[in-house]
């Protein structure tokens, strides 16, 4: 079984030109088989305000009516994705871009209507490992924006975390999976002000105590729901660290790892 790093970076980075060039030549640097989830950061609510669209955010998630479908996937898939394929061509990583569509890599279906209607948004259904892994046998390393597609032909929007977990367990069939979060902060954190409380191990039954007591709060709950389905259904490791540690994280150790 062969060696597999499945990275998510998170639209912080992206929104910044230096902490993306970083974490790009710390990517390019990974030794073995990688693959990159991007998520899209400000710029398609900054594109989307040009062309006079509303940006609804619901709980941190953004509604997704057709007009914004069309900013995020010219913005995530177009703009933010060739630019950092681009990135990494020049350090000489041979990246493929693409989205959920492209091979049908990653199927979805549009979330249904409940208490919120989050529009055009997908729940990813199935991932075609084999695609996959036929890019990177060509030596190619794909780099996912997180648009999917539905089995009625319509481009969803769809969660970046939950984009690099469902890729991650699907690629664990064949593979020895690490997948990697990567965002602004060193860790998952005991107080949200210091950057230097992070906590080093967490397991399920760490991570329960943790919600309980309202340590782990907020966003960070619904990356560490995805991190450790990933775990339940075969991926060999989980860290979550800062962009700027993703090489320590990987190959030494540095920022939170989560264990079954």
């Amino acid at each position: 079984m062969d060696k597999l790093t499945v990275i998510k970076i998170g639209g912080n980075v992206i929104d910044d030109p230096n902490a993306l060039k970083r974490f790009l030549m710390a990517f390019a640097g990974l030794a073995g088989a990688k693959l990159l989830v991007h998520g899209g950061g400000k710029i398609a609510t900054q594109v989307a305000d040009k062309l006079g669209i509303q940006t609804t955010m619901v709980e941190g998630r953004r509604i997704t009516d057709q007009p914004m479908l069309d900013v995020v996937t010219m913005v995530y898939g177009g703009l933010v994705n060739k630019q950092i394929v681009a990135k990494l061509q020049a350090l000489d990583v041979n990246a493929i871009g693409l989205t959920g569509a492209d091979g049908s890599t990653v199927l979805a279906k549009k979330r249904p209507v409940k208490d919120i209607d989050y529009g055009m948004v997908g729940d990813i259904e199935e991932v075609d490992s084999g695609q996959i892994q036929f890019f990177l046998r060509q030596d190619l390393t794909p780099v996912f924006a997180p648009i999917t597609y539905s089995a009625a032909g319509e481009l969803l929007n769809t969660n970046a975390d939950t984009m690099a977990s469902a890729i991650a367990v699907d690629m664990a069939i064949h593979d020895n999976v690490t997948l990697v979060y990567c965002f602004e902060k060193k860790g998952v954190l005991k107080d949200p002000t210091d950057d230097n409380s992070v906590i080093n191990e967490l397991t399920p039954a760490l991570y329960a105590e943790y919600k309980a007591a309202g340590t782990i709060n907020k966003g960070m709950i619904p990356k560490l729901d995805n991190a450790f389905k990933a775990l339940e259904n075969g991926v060999s490791k989980v860290i979550i660290c800062h962009a700027d540690e993703l090489a320590k994280a990987v190959n030494q150790g540095a920022g939170t790892t989560l264990r079954s």
